[in-house]
């Protein structure tokens, strides 16, 4: 039967994003329910058949009796099943709360993403075109994406675009006519875009083919203006990552890889693309990727560029896209990299047109020409380890969610991710910088040109100080950004270093011409320590500043140095003894063990001579999970996990259920330390606790015995996207967008814009904002994380928390960490890397948020992937070590969705630091049934971290709210009274008319 109704449901259920093994879950959990009503109904089929037998007025009353009571069986179970085994799943739907968002609100966020899309747009090329001449009225818009562009993302990051403004109505607010035979051509061309999900992905990029640029079509253009403006779009999303062959998309072999790669290929999702193609032919030759232009695409640039001499090009996408085209083409007099702009922010396209607003974006990522020499191009994607099929079984017999792979993703390239590689390759002789770069990270042009010198320049000891004057030397207004750089001592065979690094960033305020504007410059030294994770001079690894000659630099962009200062550390620094200011312990190795993996790693040793053993294609060794690396995975897979191991038997059971007559109202304000918490934590029951770290799907459980309500988390990056309530907020834009501002004032406004819209929506957990790093150009996700720089993410999300943390949101930062690919993302990815690696190159984002957050509580988000053997959600390096013991984090972690997926396993993540599960319970993964006092003490930990956040948020902010009858008792209530004065009404109503007939029928026989 538990089939039948699963084959019988999925297709509602799947639709709403419920997987099929949770499905099966929830009705092998309702069973004995789903039974109880079939033999209710069957019980009153019989009795209504039976009735057949009965006198003609008894056999009316039997049935509607029959029928009454079934109706009352029902709705006692129902009132069973949502107040018992489905409590959790039903009370987050109907407690959550759908409103309306206040005028002035949504006003508000809409004025603040034009703001960013104002200052995030980045003009990559300006031959003299624009702005254009103020006699320009008209423009001629082609390319499809122009009537549907992107303005965010799918998934978690997804936001509803329905009132946002369009390119084409960008155009014409700035003033400009726009052809309206060739917007026509298009939208009846196609008028929807193609769909990528997390369960499949139509990558279907849809352009009409030369044939519809009709003689008649292209006169008509050429009459109606001499400007052309060809817009570009590349989608992505939740789920799976950007295909680099887009061959085998388009011939169905793309799909079949989750043959190769699973044991339960249904499973699979990252691999279900598909491509329709414009014409009767292939829209991308062999070899070619997602982020190159397809045939049809060239075939438009080429008519447009035979009939146009002034065309601007518009690339709206937010991955990195090989640009070198446009240098291709002599009539292409600008290229605007315009990401998903959300709900208002396209009107800046317009105005950096007519040149009402002077663009000063800059790119928050390194633009190459050939994304296939990227040294991370080898070591992303589906790579899969070819030996434990029996292992692969195992976990699938165990838990019907495993997706039936086991993946490994290898970072080869060490610390040497995007300009940090190029600026080094660069210096070292590997590469020619302008034969593979095609836009530096932190690029972008104005309308205007400024002066940009260092002054007063100090070495302080511990720190150096110094100021930066900006001056416009243009004769237009304009912002500009101050990007500062260190150049460390390198020695030959030592600690890793690149050439460049990003240490700190100011943006000015508008100047007009002529005018300046000074910034002062603080900069820690400890904060250019390189990580010896190898014990090249630090055993056990630790931070170091070696001596030598340091340089600052002041940089256009990551390539270009416009003035440069030195100073001189005269002995090397080792913060492995007494740690750095900034943090709470002292940092040492914690992942190196069983995250370094077995592969050769990029060294700058003697001019990256490694490069091509280090960052060439995989050997057929290393598909061969170890031994070792086998019984490391073991240990964390559901079903061979054993939870005694981490049990110490000196440990003293903690009280329970006592009654202390506290309520989590009075712990509101209080220190995470204060004694109360411990009394708060002793009226807890072993239930409550199991409750509240097991509910958690885009929530926190109600617990009664210390007055906690439940509470709503919703997603995310791009705004309040409340789906279980089918409240969204205003669309923000792609974190890409943000990025590219490079302004910490803006990026504070946006989470105080978007704060306000959840404290609207009565909502104070955000899953936001996400800080992955864009290693790769191919990353799904890259919409929703802001950079391939750690220092650029870390404090633009920093200032975004601290925006939304005032109006008592509290954010999850995410996806923690090094969650930098979709692929195999929740099929076992081990992602091994050195720890110097991890920690300079991917936790710093992270670091600088939580060091810099102006809050009481936050809270985090671990990552579907593992990190070496170890899995991120169930890490305690990571998560107690790392995040709470040096960097001084206080508050919850909790998982990303929790599937179980073959080791999202309830118990390991509480002993590791992962307080909730973002679930429902409803997984053999998530029971706890260690009962002794490690697991109690790990339980009570985890709920106190749970307690304390909420406590400290916009849901406590005005005294207590656990007093009154919750919505979904209101409604209980309400219906089930109805229900039952209707049913007695009936059942009345058959009563009195059988007594009247029956009195009838003897007055008549009398």
């Amino acid at each position: 039967m538990t089939n039948f109704l699963v084959n019988l449901l999925s297709p509602i259920f799947t639709s709403l994003g419920v997987s099929v093994a949770d499905l099966t879950s929830y009705i092998e959990r309702l069973s004995g329910y789903i039974i109880a009503i079939l033999v209710a109904l069957v019980a009153m089929i019989v009795v209504m058949v039976a009735a057949h037998k009965a006198k003609k007025g008894v056999r009316h009353v039997i049935r509607w009796q029959a029928g009454i009571a079934f109706v009352a069986i029902v709705a006692v179970l129902v009132n069973v099943i949502c107040y018992g085994p489905m409590y959790n799943n039903v009370s987050s739907i109907l407690n959550a709360k759908k409103v309306e968002l206040a005028k002035e609100t949504t006003e508000q966020s809409r004025e603040t993403i034009q703001k960013v899309g104002e200052e995030g747009m980045v003009l990559l090329k300006n031959k003299g075109i624009l702005p254009l001449a103020s006699d320009t009225k008209k423009l001629n818009v082609f390319g499809w994406d122009s009537t549907n562009p992107l303005y965010g993302g799918t998934g978690s990051g997804s936001s509803d675009s329905s009132t946002a403004i369009s390119i084409l109505q960008s155009l014409k607010d700035a003033g400009y006519e726009t052809n309206e035979s060739l917007t026509k051509m298009y939208t009846d061309y196609r008028e929807d875009r193609p769909t990528i999900a997390m369960a499949e992905q139509d990558w279907t990029l849809p352009e009409p083919t030369k044939e519809y640029y009709t003689d008649s079509l292209m006169n008509e253009a050429k009459e109606f203006s001499d400007t052309a403006v060809v817009v570009i779009g590349r989608s992505g999303g939740e789920g799976a990552d950007l295909p680099t062959d887009m061959k085998a998309v388009i011939d169905g072999s793309y799909k079949k890889q989750a043959e190769n790669v699973s044991v339960t290929p249904e499973n699979y999702g990252y691999v279900k693309g598909s491509y329709t193609n414009n014409g009767d032919y292939d829209d991308f030759d062999e070899g070619e990727s997602y982020l190159e232009l397809s045939n049809t695409e060239e075939d438009m640039l080429d008519t447009v560029c035979s009939q146009f001499e002034n065309v601007i090009v518009v690339v709206n996408a937010n991955n990195a896209m090989e640009l070198d085209w446009v240098d291709k083409y002599e009539q292409i007099g600008a290229v605007i990299f315009a990401p998903g702009a959300g709900a208002t922010g396209f009107e800046a396209l317009g105005e950096i047109i007519n040149g009402s607003v002077n663009p000063s974006g800059k790119t928050a990522d390194t633009f190459v020409k050939d994304l296939q020499q990227t040294p991370y191009y080898n070591n992303i994607g589906l790579n899969a380890y070819t030996n434990v099929d029996d292992l692969k079984d195992q976990i699938a017999k165990n838990d019907a969610a495993y997706e039936g792979s086991m993946g490994f993703v290898n970072y080869a390239e060490g610390i040497y991710v995007g300009y940090k590689f190029y600026e080094t390759a660069a210096e070292e002789g590997l590469i020619q910088y302008e034969d593979t770069v095609q836009y530096p990270f932190g690029y972008g042009l104005s309308y205007t040109t400024f002066d940009k010198t260092i002054e007063n320049f100090k070495d302080n000891g511990d720190t150096v100080t110094f100021d930066v004057t900006v001056k416009n030397t243009g004769d237009v207004a304009g912002k500009d950004v101050i990007e500062l750089y260190y150049t460390a001592p390198y020695t030959n065979g030592g600690i890793e270093k690149a050439a460049a690094n990003l240490i700190a960033f100011e943006k000015t305020e508008t100047l007009d011409p002529g005018a300046a504007e000074t910034k002062s410059i603080t900069i820690n030294k400890e904060d250019m320590a390189s990580y010896d994770s190898e014990g090249i001079k630090i055993s056990g690894g630790g931070y170091i500043l070696e001596a030598g000659e340091y340089t600052i630099s002041l940089r256009s962009d990551s390539h270009t140095v416009v003035a440069e200062e030195k100073f001189t550390v005269d002995s090397d620094i080792d913060y492995s003894k007494d740690g750095r200011s900034s943090d709470e312990t002292v940092a040492t190795n914690q992942f190196e063990d069983y995250s370094r993996g077995d592969f050769e790693q990029l060294s700058r040793a003697n001019g990256f001579a490694n490069y091509e053993s280090a960052c060439g294609k995989l050997s057929e060794d290393a598909y061969v999970m170890s031994d070792e690396t086998r019984k490391a995975v073991e240990e964390n897979v559901f079903g061979i996990y054993d939870s005694t191991k981490y049990n110490d038997d000196s440990d003293e059971m903690p009280k329970m259920e006592q009654d202390n007559g506290l309520q989590l109202a009075d712990l509101t304000g209080k220190s995470y330390d204060d004694e109360d918490w411990d009394k708060l934590l002793d009226q807890l029951s072993f239930e409550d606790m199991s409750t509240l770290i097991n509910v958690g799907g885009w929530q926190t459980a109600e617990i009664k015995s210390v007055g906690k309500i439940a509470t709503s988390d919703c997603d995310g990056p791009a705004g309040l996207n409340n789906f279980i309530t089918k409240t969204y907020g205003t669309a923000y834009p792609s974190e890409v967008l943000i990025a590219q501002t490079w302004n910490k004032d803006l990026a504070k406004e946006v989470g105080d814009s978007m704060g306000q819209e959840y404290v609207d929506a009565d909502n104070f957990g955000w899953y936001g904002p996400a800080m992955n790093i864009h290693r790769s150009a191919f990353a799904g996700r890259n919409f929703e994380y802001y950079s391939e720089d750690g220092v650029l993410s870390g404090y633009m999300a920093a200032n975004e928390m601290n925006g939304a943390v005032v109006k008592g949101v509290y954010p999850y930062i995410k996806h923690f960490a090094l969650n930098d690919q979709e692929t195999n993302r929740c099929s076992f990815l081990l992602t091994f890397a050195s720890e110097q690696t991890i920690r300079e190159g991917y936790l710093k984002a992270f670091e600088l948020a939580v060091k810099g957050f102006e809050g009481n509580a936050m809270a985090a988000m671990s990552a579907f992937n593992w990190i070496g053997t170890v899995p991120s959600c169930a890490n305690n390096g990571l998560l107690n070590n790392v995040l709470r013991g040096e960097w001084g984090f206080v508050g919850m972690v909790e998982t990303d969705y929790d599937g179980s997926y073959g080791y999202m396993i309830t118990d390991h993540c509480i002993r590791n630091g992962n307080d909730l599960m973002l679930g429902f319970n409803s997984a053999e993964s998530n029971k706890l049934t260690d009962e002794s006092a490690t697991a109690v003490l790990a339980m009570r930990q985890a709920c106190k971290n749970i307690l304390y956040t909420v406590a400290n948020s916009g849901y406590y902010a005005d005294g207590n709210p656990a007093a009154g009858m919750s919505n979904m008792t209101k409604l209980f209530v309400t219906v089930d009274v109805i229900l039952a004065v209707l049913l007695i009404a009936a059942d009345a109503i058959v009563i009195v008319r059988f007594r009247k007939k029956r009195k009838n029928v003897d007055n008549a026989e009398a």
